[in-house]
Formats: structure tokens, C-alpha cells, sequence
């Protein structure tokens, strides 16, 4: 038995499913009343309406072609989550002193709460008005006050001088509203009879005192806005149960309990049904509102969920205009990566040449030293300081390096003297053992070492320093 029962149930909701199907309302469900479409949760029959409850039951009076919620018609309403309605006033009128006529209003808007958008307005001279409001346990009242003795002279002001207004409780389901009048002179009944009072949407009622106060230019009733949304949880509690259907979203009500579904951006139909929000055509549709804004040349492309703006070959699309404008031809820049590595290439061989051109000079340098030391008897010299004896006691033969050491790189604060033979400098060895003047020669005039080493100069003296007073070799 449980097992038939669930297939019942399953067949049930595979129904239900394969009706939520195509156009804005349910399959087989009446979808006008006169002149006001009707949508999905909305309907005016059976399983043609959000069933969980039966504010969204409508009725459809055949005779007149009007669409009614409870006894109010219903003018339109929005996806959103407004049913714009009409309401009838409340009165009472006066024959001189005496009540002759008194109507209030009585009402319940089921699941349903009067929007912020209303105002309730009275109208007429000494009179106050309230409207006793319901809301889960609470009762309330709001009210306003308007005076005046004569009819006021300005047209659109209603400020409490024969017309007065003031917001309407949130949320407000249940609702009375009464209409009187204080201090009633008789000489105020010329002009203004009965005393008024009904809520209107904000911005669609003008006062004008010289026809309002008379009969209130016979209106009798006046549009006024609902609040409605499902069920009375946020998007996250109902999570993937929420009866939105696909490319839509679930957005909590910003006025009241529950939610309210919004077909994405780029689509547009009932979001209420499962495949109720379809893909806009941006680019053939006649809706300023969804047009595309491809301009100039450029070539509108439908795509699901929005567009493309596309250019034919060698344009590009100018993105602030949505606009083509022809190509630039882009910058051959193949030869940078040619000149960068040639430039490379050129400078390494530079370095690698001018590296091996001063090593070769410095080789050259030193044998050209070594050369012209054996050559102005270098060699003998040495050997002649080698041999015994007491005139080469002490005596040292210093490398250009040791010179430049002891001098302190030539130092100009070293130089004790300059002479004909060269210049004499105040030298230092690494020991700190001498303050003995070395002599540097710069050059040798009247010949060279060599000469005077081999006897082309004859009778000639070289000196050499050491740590002890100077000596003269004979040469």
C-alpha cells in the first residue's frame, strides 16, 4: 500500500513539474482578464496558483472583465513582489450639523502587507481620520488632522489645511478606517459636505481644495500597493527548494518575510516558473530597455544570456563606442631582437680584443724590462754582489714593486730632493728598519747603464743606496 501511495505521489509532482513549462503561467491555466495578464504563483483556478497558500487565488469576474483579490481589483503587479490594487474611500457627510451618511472600511489582506509606498490621507474641514491596524497580536493606531473655515487657495498642498496625510504601519494586515469630524459649522457644509479618508499610493493623489472638499471629485476609489513574496524564509534556509526556475535567482524580500525570484541579466520571462526565464534577443528585440548599443559598423551578436558587438576583417572593435575602426598595422619589430644580439655579439669580441691587447703589452713590458736589465748589466751586476767581500755587505737591489712600496706609490710628500741624476725619495721598507734616502733614477744623462757597466764611458761611478751612509762602487 505505502509502495502504490508513493508512486502516486511521485506521479503527481511529475504533473505538476511538466506543467511549469512554457509562457508565464502554468500549461492549460487562463492567462488574461480583461486587460491584466496573469502569471504564475498567481491563477484563478485550482492548480493554476501557488497552492501553499491561497493569497495568490484571483478571481476573474466574467461579466466585467475585472481581475479581483478579495473584493479589491487588482490593477497589475510585478514579478517583484507588488500587487497594485484599488481601494474604496471611507466617509462620513453631514446634513449642516447631523451625520446623514457614514461609511468605514473593514479589511484583510490575507498574507499580504500594505507597502511603504501608500499614504493615508484624509480630506476635509475639521475633520480627523484613523486607521486601526492589525499586526500578529498588536493593535494600532494612525491617524492626521485637517482644519480650515474656508476653502484653502492652493492647489496640490496637502500640508493640514483641508487635507492631510501620514505613512501607514509596516507590515499592516488587518485594517479599519474611519473618517469624522469636530467642531461642524454649519456654514462649512457649502463647500464641504463629508469628511474623507483612504490610503492611496504615494504620488498619485493631488489635493485640489475647491472640487475635493465638494465631492472628492467623485472618486471613489484609489490605487494602493501590496507587498507579497513566498513563504515567509530567506534564500539560504529554503536553499535549492525555492520554486525560482532555471537562469534565475532567489533574492530575500526586502519589505517583509520570505523571497522573491528575478530572472538573471540577459533574460526575461516569469522567474517563478522552472523554464520560465528565456534568453533575450538584444539584437532583433523592440525593448529600449534590453536593445543592444552596437554602433556604427559593428554587427550585433546574439548570445545566450547577452551579446557580442563584432567587426569584419581588418576592423576592430573600439570598446568605448562599441564601434569598428580600421586595424593598425602593427610595427615590425623583428629586427630589434637582431640588432640587440649583433650589438652583444661586437661587444664581447671588443672586450675579449682589448683583454688580450693589454696582456700581450703587459707580457711585452715585462720582457722588455728583463731585456734592457741584462742588457745595461743587470746580470753583472748581480754577480758582482754576490762575491765575497766587504763592499757588498748590505747592499740590495729592490724591484719596481718594493720601490713603489717603500715610496708609497711616488708619494709627492716623499721627495727629499731632485738633481740632474734623478729624483731622491724618502723610502720606508716593509720592516719599518730605514729612514735612508733611496735614490729612483729617472734617467742616467752621458751615456747608459749599459755603457758605463761594459766601458764605453771610462772613469764613471754608479751609487747605489743601502741601510748603511752611502757607498761608491767603482765601476
Amino acid at each position: 500500500m505505502s509502495k502504490v501511495l508513493g508512486l502516486f505521489l511521485v506521479a503527481i509532482f511529475s504533473i505538476a513539474y511538466t506543467q511549469l513549462v512554457n509562457g508565464h503561467s502554468l500549461r492549460g491555466c487562463q492567462t488574461r482578464c480583461g486587460n491584466v495578464s496573469i502569471e504564475y504563483p498567481f491563477g484563478i483556478s485550482t492548480g493554476c496558483y501557488y497552492a501553499v497558500h491561497d493569497s495568490f487565488n484571483l478571481t476573474c469576474n466574467e461579466t466585467t472583465n475585472e481581475l479581483f483579490f478579495g473584493n479589491m481589483q487588482v490593477v497589475n503587479y510585478s514579478h517583484s513582489g507588488e500587487l497594485r490594487i484599488l481601494m474604496s474611500r471611507s466617509f462620513t457627510c453631514y446634513n449642516r450639523t447631523r451625520v446623514a451618511e457614514t461609511i468605514s472600511y473593514n479589511t484583510n489582506l490575507r498574507s499580504f502587507t500594505f507597502s511603504n509606498k501608500n499614504r493615508f490621507t484624509a480630506v476635509g474641514c475639521n475633520t480627523f481620520a484613523f486607521m486601526t491596524t492589525i499586526f500578529e497580536d498588536r493593535n494600532y493606531s494612525t491617524g492626521c488632522l485637517s482644519t480650515c473655515d474656508s476653502i484653502p487657495k492652493e492647489n496640490g498642498v496637502c500640508s493640514g489645511e483641508g487635507c492631510c496625510h501620514t505613512s501607514v504601519p509596516k507590515r499592516s494586515k488587518r485594517f479599519i478606517i474611519r473618517s469624522s469630524s469636530f467642531d461642524r459649522d454649519a456654514s462649512v457644509n457649502n463647500f464641504n459636505p463629508c469628511s474623507y479618508a483612504f490610503l492611496v499610493e504615494e504620488g498619485m493623489f493631488s489635493f485640489s481644495p475647491s472640487q475635493d472638499l465638494q465631492n472628492l471629485r467623485n472618486f471613489t476609489k484609489f490605487p494602493v500597493v501590496l507587498d507579497w513574496s513566498i513563504g515567509n524564509q530567506t534564500c539560504k534556509q529554503v536553499g535549492n527548494t525555492s520554486i525560482c526556475g532555471q537562469n534565475s535567482v532567489c533574492l530575500d524580500s526586502t519589505t517583509r518575510d520570505g523571497y522573491n525570484c528575478k530572472c538573471k541579466a540577459g533574460y526575461d520571462g516569469n522567474p517563478y516558473l522552472q523554464e520560465g526565464c528565456q534568453d533575450i534577443n538584444e539584437c532583433t528585440t523592440s525593448s529600449a530597455i534590453h536593445k543592444h548599443n552596437c554602433s556604427g559598423s559593428s554587427t550585433c551578436e546574439n548570445m545566450m544570456g547577452h551579446f557580442l558587438c563584432s567587426c569584419s576583417s581588418g576592423f576592430e572593435l573600439n570598446a568605448t563606442t562599441n564601434g569598428c575602426m580600421r586595424k593598425h598595422k602593427p610595427v615590425n619589430t623583428g629586427w630589434i631582437p637582431i640588432l640587440l644580439g649583433t650589438t652583444v655579439g661586437f661587444l664581447a669580441i671588443l672586450l675579449v680584443v682589448i683583454c688580450v691587447q693589454q696582456k700581450m703589452k703587459h707580457m711585452k713590458s715585462i720582457e722588455l724590462r728583463k731585456q734592457f736589465f741584462e742588457q745595461n748589466g743587470g746580470g753583472m751586476l748581480r754577480l758582482r754582489l754576490s762575491g765575497a767581500g766587504p763592499s757588498n755587505v748590505d747592499v740590495k737591489i729592490f724591484t719596481e714593486e718594493g720601490m713603489k712600496e717603500a715610496t708609497n706609490g711616488y708619494d709627492e710628500s716623499r721627495i727629499l730632493g731632485q738633481g740632474g741624476q734623478g729624483t731622491v725619495y724618502k723610502g720606508i721598507l716593509p720592516d719599518k728598519s730605514t729612514e735612508v734616502p733611496l735614490l729612483v733614477y729617472e734617467f742616467i744623462n752621458s751615456g747608459t747603464l749599459y755603457d758605463r757597466l761594459h766601458g764605453s764611458i771610462i772613469s764613471s761611478l754608479l751609487c747605489f743606496y743601502s741601510n748603511h751612509p752611502p757607498r761608491c762602487q767603482d765601476c
